[in-house]
């Protein structure tokens, strides 16, 4: 089991995914192409929920501090950067995403 894992998948890593918009109101106050590149951005992500990447992702309704929040799992922390750097919304320059390895417990 790698070390950054506690579950029952041996070989795969998580990670937590942290995107920030570029304003605090920007679920409120979206443009058209904000709009059409966040429709993008969640086709992105169920297409990598439907893989089995994203184990979960969505928006954190935080009033004063809104943001993303994703657990995905992957074989190694080379594949991370690749996923971010392919999601609409980091390109269209709507989200920046950090990430860091989380222990991450699943059900069996």
């Amino acid at each position: 089991m790698s070390d950054n894992t506690a579950s029952s998948n041996p070989g795969k890593m998580h990670f937590m995914l942290w995107s920030t918009p570029p304003r605090a109101t920007f679920s409120q106050d979206m443009t058209e192409e904000e709009r059409g590149i966040m429709h993008r951005h969640i086709a992105y992500w169920t297409e990598k929920q439907k893989q089995g990447i994203a184990l979960v992702f969505g928006p954190v309704r935080k009033p004063d501090d809104p943001h993303g929040l994703a657990v995905i799992e992957v074989e190694n922390v080379d594949q991370v950067p690749g996923l971010i750097a392919e999601d609409p919304a980091v390109i269209g320059g709507v989200m920046t995403t950090e990430y860091y390895p989380m222990m991450a417990v699943l059900p069996k």
